[in-house]
């Protein structure tokens, strides 16, 4: 338990046994005892930290909040705590100011728990599993995948500091119509480049991929497929040219610091008779129906404005059944306590009615199924929109991203703003070495402490006393104050699947050594007051690596 853990626990400890004396001394009556909840104010002064309990008595207490907590605040006994003072602001807040002691076990923590601090077993023993980015891998990556590889690699690293046992997957379109076209691309293509004259399909993929895929198919194979009966062909076609593109998108992710525990095929649902045994579990709970020939599933009875199509009436099955079956798959079949999503805007309206598809097969789709939606983004140079791609086609390739900017602003970017927000990439400003970039201040701040820490080793004195109560200035304070609250910036997350939150943290916790290094000086005559400040700073910069690891980001010593 952290420091603030122990310090909340206290305050609610409090608070409670003064809300025990109130009632008891017959100055109001609560029936029904709320729960009590503690925020830290945005203004300093009004304290560390603050609750709104006397707000939410009144109905039962017949009193008006200001009377509530003035009753509270006469029967909060704070002798032998942490506390210093309580006050009462506006309404009804009571706010909650500490001793400045707390500070110093802060300190400690870090130093003791190192790599470790920040971590918490809130969710040991349960397992999560993330699924993200799964491009279709008829083609190469975008940037569309960059930004949800980003954010869906920080949610699992976020995952796995509050406990959990992450899976991270990627779940393989190798099924369905778009196979179908990729594989009719690939034959006209290959038979176009062996003198044949044979239409391109209408809708069939462009990119100057399926040129290269089949130029080299001919280099290492000639024409000996030529007179091959064309679906035994296709089906060759397509596995020689989905090996070689998932071999590229595994390249492409390992450059972007993205490495899966398990690469999902969509296939293997057909082939080992899941999307069958998925399809017969619905029918026996009475979810689906016929209609024009097709299967439906009953998805008003869970709140969508219409039902969906399970399987068409040729027999193959929707999308939509397949999603079923692979959900089916992670939670019934291999386990997982919980399962996260990663989908772009687009499959916003497939949320719901997959979510009662798994509610109509017995999982808790309320508590343990969420889908993080990932609005687009768009590049910026010189304050224009570019494309910047060097390949032709539509799509701008993450490895074009990645050489124009590096991985550590990429991926730092991406998480700027939550998920949900759309947002402009500035390219110009990813790649500025200055203290307007938000990656390089971070970074910087790092590098800097490093520096310090390195040209004052022989300066230490090694038998002086470290005593951080010489910790008394009001921008120590603040440092310590943004040290501490790295745990619950972690939970805070998880909890609400944004990691944008670690992002934003470590730009506060660089500004707050940034204004600490511009009003205190490390190297100071004093030597224990030398030895208090060169402990500050180096959690400060265990910190900012422990952020940046959970961020994928390098914390550099030198910059």
């Amino acid at each position: 338990m952290y420091i603030r853990d122990k310090i909340s626990e206290q305050i609610k400890e409090i608070t409670a046994k003064a809300l025990d004396k109130a009632v008891a001394s017959g100055a109001f009556a609560v029936e029904t005892m709320p729960d009590l909840f503690l925020e830290i104010p945005r203004e300093k002064e009004h304290g560390e930290y603050s609750t709104n309990i006397a707000m939410q008595l009144p109905k039962q207490t017949k009193k008006p909040p200001r009377f509530i907590a003035e009753t509270l605040v006469a029967n909060i006994e704070t002798e032998g705590s942490c506390i210093d003072s309580v006050e009462i602001a506006g309404p009804g807040f009571i706010n909650f100011k500490l001793k400045k002691s707390w500070h110093y076990p802060v300190l400690e923590e870090i130093a003791a728990m190192k790599k470790d601090y920040g971590r918490s077993q809130k969710h040991a023993g349960k397992t999560f599993n993330l699924e993200f980015i799964s491009a279709n891998p008829t083609g190469p990556m975008h940037m569309g995948n960059a930004r949800g590889g980003a954010i869906g690699d920080i949610l699992a690293s976020i995952a796995d500091w509050t406990g959990y046992e992450v899976t991270r997957e990627f779940y393989i379109n190798d099924a369905g119509n778009q196979i179908v076209k990729f594989g009719d691309s690939l034959d006209a293509r290959y038979r176009q480049l062996l003198g044949e004259d044979v239409p391109f399909p209408e809708d069939g993929y462009q990119g100057e991929d399926i040129t290269e895929h089949m130029k080299n198919f001919i280099a290492e194979h000639g024409d000996v497929h030529q007179a091959m009966e064309s679906a035994e062909r296709k089906e060759l076609l397509i596995d020689y040219a989905l090996n070689k593109n998932l071999d590229q998108i595994k390249s492409d992710l390992a450059a972007y610091g993205i490495h899966y525990d398990v690469w999902f095929s969509e296939q293997s649902l057909y082939d080992s008779g899941a999307i069958e045994d998925t399809i017969v579990r619905l029918k026996k709970g009475g979810y689906t129906y016929e209609k024009d020939g097709a299967l439906w599933f009953k998805s008003t009875e869970f709140g969508s404005e219409k039902d969906d199509v399970l399987v068409r009436a040729n027999g193959i099955p929707t999308y939509f059944m397949g999603d079923i079956a692979y959900h089916a798959n992670k939670y019934i079949t291999r386990g997982f306590d919980r399962c996260i999503n990663v989908w772009g805007a687009d499959h916003h309206g497939h949320v719901a009615r997959l979510a009662g598809a798994l509610t109509a097969l017995g999982i808790d789709a309320a508590d343990n199924f969420d889908v993080v939606i990932m609005q687009l983004v768009r590049l910026l140079r010189n304050g224009e929109v570019t494309r910047m791609s060097k390949r032709k086609g539509k799509a701008i390739a993450l490895t074009d991203l990645i050489d124009e900017v590096g991985v550590d602003a990429t991926r730092f970017f991406f998480n700027l703003r939550s998920p949900d927000s759309h947002f402009d990439f500035d390219l110009d400003l990813a790649m500025e070495q200055s203290s307007d970039n938000p990656v390089f201040y971070v970074q910087y701040a790092h590098a800097r402490i490093c520096s310090i820490i390195r040209q004052m080793t022989e300066e230490l004195d090694a038998a002086a006393p470290l005593e951080l109560t010489r910790l008394t200035e009001k921008e120590e304070f603040n440092l310590i104050e943004v040290l501490s609250l790295f745990p619950d910036e972690i939970l805070a997350a998880e909890d609400r699947l944004d990691p944008s939150k670690i992002t934003r943290y470590t730009i506060d916790l660089a500004s707050a050594f940034h204004s600490f290094y511009n009003a205190c000086h490390v190297r100071v005559e004093d030597k224990v007051l030398m030895k208090a400040r060169v402990a500050l700073i180096e959690a400060t910069q265990q910190v900012i690596e422990n952020a940046l690891g959970i961020l994928g980001i390098s914390a550099p010593e030198r910059m």
